[in-house]
């Protein structure tokens, strides 16, 4: 009989400095209006809080194991290659589906949240309508929500095959 698993995952990075060459990266796209992620990878904290959904469903620890070594000894910085990853942990569970939530005050994300899911979709191989995406600006309630940085909680569903 086929089981359900639900995985939850959290990431969070700071901002770089305005001067900073590094893009900002969420979601997999670029946001030329803000500063890269304060991060070894490209801080991608949409695609870094997947994997750790990901690791609380499998136990294999990706972003604090596989990732580190990819980046470290390999020169790795893609958190789209972490997810692809990390996505070979599940074995016989698949991705059913995907909920995000993003907080942070800049950049706006609104308009951009169909092509995010359009993105993270694409990598995962899955059906847009499998992914979905809130995002807050916080109201400057935290860090995230003064533009400090970025933060982003998963929910990620799967069903063994």
């Amino acid at each position: 009989m086929p089981y359900t698993r639900i995985g939850i995952g959290q990431d969070s990075h700071r901002f770089l400095d305005p001067g900073a060459i590094k893009p900002c990266i969420i979601g997999g796209l670029i946001f030329p209006e803000a500063p890269g992620l304060d991060a070894d990878s490209d801080g991608d904290v949409v695609f870094h809080a997947i994997c750790n959904a990901i690791t609380s469903v499998t136990g294999i620890a990706i972003l604090g194991d596989i990732a580190i070594k990819l980046c470290h000894q390999e020169g790795v910085t893609s958190s789209q290659i972490y997810l692809k990853h990390a996505l070979k942990t599940l074995r016989k569970q698949e991705v059913q589906h995907v909920a995000l939530t993003i907080e942070g005050k800049r950049p706006r994300l609104q308009n951009r949240v169909d092509e995010m899911r359009q993105s993270i979709a694409r990598v995962m191989q899955l059906e847009v309508s499998q992914v979905g995406i809130t995002v807050t600006s916080g109201n400057g309630l935290t860090d995230f929500g003064c533009g400090d940085g970025l933060q982003c909680f998963c929910i990620l569903t799967t069903m063994e095959c």
